[in-house]
C-alpha cells in the first residue's frame, strides 16, 4: 500500500511539474491512465494507457521521471502504436523513439534515462520517414526494450488490446478500437492546442510540426493519392469505376477524353533504386488500367533527359543524371510542349531540394516527395504527398 502511495505521489508530482513547464503536454497526459506493473522492466504504452515498472520509476531522478512519463504519453498521443501497421516492430519503435526523444530534448527542461536513442540528423522527420531511412543507416542503435505494443502485461491486461504475443498482434486491432483510439487522442490534441493558445505559451512545442502533419487524416496513402490525381481531371465523370472499389480507391470513369501525363524523376542522386522502382511500377499500373492516359517520362537533375514514351508494354528506360537539382528545365520544356488544349498534368518524384521556377506552371502539379525530403508545406506550388513504402 505504501509503495502504491509512493508511486501515485511520483506520478502526481510529475504531472504537476509538467503542467508548470508545458500546458500542452500536461493536457495530453490527462488523457492517459498510468498503471504500475512488474511484468516489464521499464515502461510501455498500448496506445492509450501507460504501464510502468515502479522500481524503475523510483530509480530515476526527478527530471528523468518527467521525461519518461512524457516519452510514453507522446507515443500514445501521436498514435505510434496504430501507425505502425504491418511494419517491423523493433525498427518502428526505434524510429518512434528518435522522434519522441528529439521532441523532449528540444524543450530544454526535461531529461531522459541514460542510454536512450537520439539522432539529431533524423529527429525532425516523421516516424514513417525515419523508418524508411533506417535501413540506410549503420546499425548503431541498441534498443533496450520495445515500448510500443498491443502486448499488455497479463497482470494488467483485462480487456485491453490484442492480448496475444505474436509479432503482428497489433495488426488485428478491430476497426472500432482503432477509431476509438484515434478519436480519444484527436480530442486530446484539440484540447491541448486550445490550452496552448489560451496561455502565454501561445504556440505548439518545438518539434511537433512534422508529426502532427503525419496525423492529418486527409493525407492519403501516396498510391491512392497518385491514382486519384491522374484520373481526376477537369472532365466531368459519370459513374464509379467498380474495378477499384475492392482496393478502397473510389475512382471514377472518364467520358473518353485523353489525358497527357508528364512524369519527371529526380536523378540527382537523392532517390534510391527501390523508391524509383516502386514509384514507376505504380505509374505503370495506372497506365495499364486507364488507356486514355498518355505518359511522357523525363529524368532530371540540373539538365533534362527524355522524353520517353511510357505505356503498359514499355520497359522502364535506364535513369540518366547524377548532377545537381533544378526543376526549371522540366517545367520550361512542358510549357513549350503543351498545346494549351489537351488536358494534362505533371507528376514530379523528388526529395524537393533544388531550384524551383520563379512562377508556377499553368498545368496542375503533384510532387511525390521521398522520405527525408523537403517539408511538404515548403513547395511553392502544386499538391504534395510523401512517398512511403507502407
Amino acid at each position: 500500500m505504501n509503495q502504491k502511495l509512493t508511486e501515485s505521489k511520483i506520478i502526481s508530482a510529475s504531472l504537476l511539474r509538467l503542467r508548470m513547464r508545458s500546458p500542452f503536454f500536461a493536457t495530453l497526459a490527462l488523457f492517459a491512465k498510468f498503471i504500475p506493473t512488474e511484468s516489464m522492466p521499464t515502461a510501455a504504452t498500448d496506445g492509450k494507457d501507460i504501464f510502468y515498472n515502479p522500481n524503475f520509476l523510483q530509480s530515476l531522478t526527478t527530471p528523468q521521471q518527467d521525461g519518461l512519463i512524457l516519452h510514453e504519453v507522446l507515443h500514445a498521443a501521436l498514435l505510434h502504436v496504430l501507425r505502425r501497421g504491418v511494419r517491423d516492430k523493433e525498427a518502428w519503435n526505434i524510429a518512434a523513439d528518435i522522434v519522441v526523444n528529439g521532441i523532449i530534448c528540444q524543450q530544454g527542461y526535461f531529461e531522459l534515462p541514460e542510454g536512450v536513442i537520439r539522432d539529431r540528423n533524423l529527429e525532425h522527420l516523421s516516424v514513417e520517414e525515419i523508418y524508411e531511412l533506417l535501413p540506410q543507416q549503420e546499425k548503431k542503435y541498441c534498443l533496450g526494450i520495445c515500448d510500443l505494443s498491443g502486448d499488455v502485461p497479463a497482470d494488467v491486461r483485462g480487456e485491453r488490446l490484442s492480448p496475444d504475443r505474436s509479432p503482428n498482434s497489433q495488426d488485428r486491432l478491430s476497426e472500432a478500437k482503432k477509431a476509438e483510439l484515434e478519436s480519444h487522442w484527436q480530442n486530446a490534441m484539440q484540447q491541448a492546442a486550445v490550452i496552448a493558445r489560451t496561455t502565454n505559451q501561445g504556440t505548439l512545442p518545438a518539434g511537433m510540426d512534422r508529426e502532427l502533419g503525419a496525423l492529418d487524416r486527409s493525407q492519403l496513402d501516396w498510391r491512392s493519392y497518385l491514382w486519384r490525381y491522374l484520373v481526376k481531371t477537369p472532365t466531368d465523370y459519370t459513374e464509379f469505376d467498380r474495378r477499384f472499389i475492392g482496393r478502397g480507391l473510389y475512382l471514377e470513369t472518364l467520358q473518353g477524353e485523353s489525358v497527357k501525363v508528364y512524369v519527371a524523376v529526380d536523378t540527382s542522386g537523392s532517390i534510391d533504386s527501390k523508391l524509383l522502382k516502386m514509384f514507376l511500377s505504380e505509374v505503370h499500373g495506372i497506365l495499364n488500367s486507364y488507356p486514355h492516359l498518355e505518359c511522357e517520362l523525363y529524368y532530371a537533375d540540373a539538365d533534362l533527359y527524355g522524353a520517353y514514351e511510357l505505356n503498359p508494354d514499355s520497359e522502364i528506360p535506364v535513369p540518366k543524371g547524377g548532377g545537381g537539382t533544378s526543376f526549371v528545365p522540366f517545367f520550361n520544356k512542358i510549357s513549350q510542349e503543351w498545346d494549351g488544349m489537351t488536358t494534362a498534368v505533371c507528376v514530379y518524384l523528388t526529395d524537393g531540394y533544388g531550384t524551383f521556377p520563379n512562377s508556377a506552371p499553368e498545368l496542375p502539379v503533384l510532387w511525390v516527395v521521398t522520405p527525408g525530403g523537403l517539408d511538404l508545406t515548403r513547395f511553392p506550388f502544386g499538391e504534395t504527398v510523401r512517398l512511403l513504402s507502407v
